[in-house]
């Protein structure tokens, strides 16, 4: 009786054990964060006369982003200001009634009560130049803060207020970020703790991103698990040189916490179905079920350590190849 044909299989159908590196760790998930990020609200009432910078565009530290109508404040300013100048105008004129009074009480020309009445005058004056002084003051910083301000370098993410809106105090104006450094905020599962160190690297993919790992450490882990999901949070600080990375996007990938170049096989080559763990592979152009031994297991690259069974180069069965028998014969199409 003649040998069946042997069963042509895709390159989807097969897998080549080969040397590479693992990289074991918990998985994990979240969303990148910008690490440095303010929402600046307004410090005093008014109208919004003017935005000099729109959503994504640059603001130095300390320059104008907002400016509010000062037209009351101002109003205000000046006459602090005028208040100012007559309580000092007051003091001068105590100054000098304090000093003729004391020449003529040295004279014997005028009573002590005299003399005492002018020191008070004195004192007075000071009090309400001193008092002069604080409502200058107050409303400079007022008029200040008419002009809404950048407190550091950044990208504007979001503008709250448009030209003619009114105000109050305490209102949202915009919100500034930092691109130049982005923060992982990522969940674990609880079972991977022991896992975790502040410092530890961390390594993760970004849909968009295709083909690149970036890479950062871990800075905080909170010290609660979140009682619904089991899961603790982690704070991944990420380099961000030249904002490559864009806050809002989901992340995934895992803690490092051990590395190991060495044979390896995806996972889907494993079938641990009967008593013990096996792979189907391909010796020549025969089918046999092999016995394997597996090591360190990399979660995010889907490999796994064969320390036993499997030698670097072998073919390997994968998906409906695997329902194969052990005897048969079979062939690589394109190979």
């Amino acid at each position: 009786m003649s040998e069946a044909p042997p069963v042509s299989l895709g390159r989807e159908n097969v897998a080549i054990a080969e040397r590479r590196e693992l990289r074991s760790g918990p998985g994990i998930s979240g969303a990148l964060e910008p690490n440095r990020q303010a929402t600046v609200r307004a410090e005093v009432g008014g109208t919004v006369l003017r935005a000099l910078l729109q959503q994504g565009q640059r603001a130095e530290s300390g320059a104008v982003v907002i400016r509010l109508d000062d037209l009351g404040i101002r109003d205000a300013y000046n006459s602090a200001r005028s208040g100012l100048q007559t309580a000092q105008s007051a003091l001068e004129l105590a100054r000098r009634n304090q000093e003729r009074a004391a020449a003529l009480a040295a004279a014997g020309a005028i009573a002590d009560r005299d003399l005492e009445s002018a020191k008070w005058n004195v004192l007075n004056a000071e009090a309400a130049a001193a008092e002069a002084r604080s409502r200058v003051a107050s409303a400079e910083k007022q008029l200040a803060r008419t002009e809404v301000r950048a407190p550091f370098s950044g990208v504007l993410r979001d503008l709250m207020a448009k030209e003619g809106d009114v105000v109050l105090p305490g209102s949202p104006l915009f919100t500034l970020m930092d691109p130049a450094s982005i923060r992982l905020e990522a969940s674990v599962p609880v079972s991977a703790l022991s896992q975790l160190r502040v410092g530890s690297p961390v390594e993760f993919a970004v849909p968009g991103y295709e083909g690149r790992t970036f890479k950062g450490r871990i800075e905080r882990i909170n010290p609660t698990a979140d009682p619904a999901t089991r899961q603790m949070r982690i704070y991944v600080t990420i380099p961000n040189p030249g904002g490559t990375l864009v806050a809002g996007l989901f992340a995934e990938g895992r803690v490092v916490s051990e590395g190991k170049r060495t044979v390896a096989i995806p996972f889907n080559a494993v079938d641990t179905r009967g008593a013990g763990t096996t792979v189907m592979r391909l010796r020549g152009s025969r089918v046999e079920r092999v016995p394997v031994t597996l090591g360190v297991r990399d979660e995010a690259a889907e490999w796994v350590e064969v320390s036993s069974g499997v030698g670097e180069g072998d073919t390997l069965l994968l998906g409906i190849a695997q329902g194969l028998s052990e005897g048969m014969t079979a062939r690589v199409v394109g190979e």
